[in-house]
């Protein structure tokens, strides 16, 4: 990882937040809308944005090109309580589940209301307390 200058720290946070901001909405209008496994796709990237703000924050350096939630907890250097970080394990397979044919349709069919809703109002709690 470079190192940036503040400026470019500064600047790079707000990137990060304001899509993570942007994606947030986007995970509330799917939701909302019944479309739940594509909820919990954005879902995950809420948490990865807000976490890449966290690195180039905590850090001084862009975070890596990568989506593992675990792996940018770390790297942000945050303390996460075990069962934040048994969740971001979770979450980081809603990227994959919802992107690729192979688990698409099982993804879909698992993501009802009982199984979406409980996980979209962690993300949000996740999102607010890491914000």
């Amino acid at each position: 990882m470079s190192n940036l200058t503040k400026q470019e720290v500064k600047k790079s946070v707000v990137y990060w937040q304001t899509v993570a901001k942007h994606d947030y909405e986007t995970m509330v209008g799917l939701f909302k809308l019944k479309r739940y496994s594509d909820s919990l796709f954005y879902g995950h990237l809420v948490l990865e944005k807000t976490l890449k703000a966290l690195v180039v924050k905590n850090t001084g350096a862009h975070p890596k090109p990568i989506h593992n939630l675990s792996v940018l907890a770390q790297d942000a250097g945050i303390d996460l309580s075990k069962e934040d970080r048994e969740f971001l394990a979770e979450v980081s397979k809603f990227n994959i589940y919802a992107r690729y044919p192979d688990y698409k349709l099982s993804f879909y069919k698992l993501c009802n209301l009982e199984y979406t809703k409980p996980r979209i109002e962690k993300i949000k709690a996740l999102f607010k307390k890491l914000w």
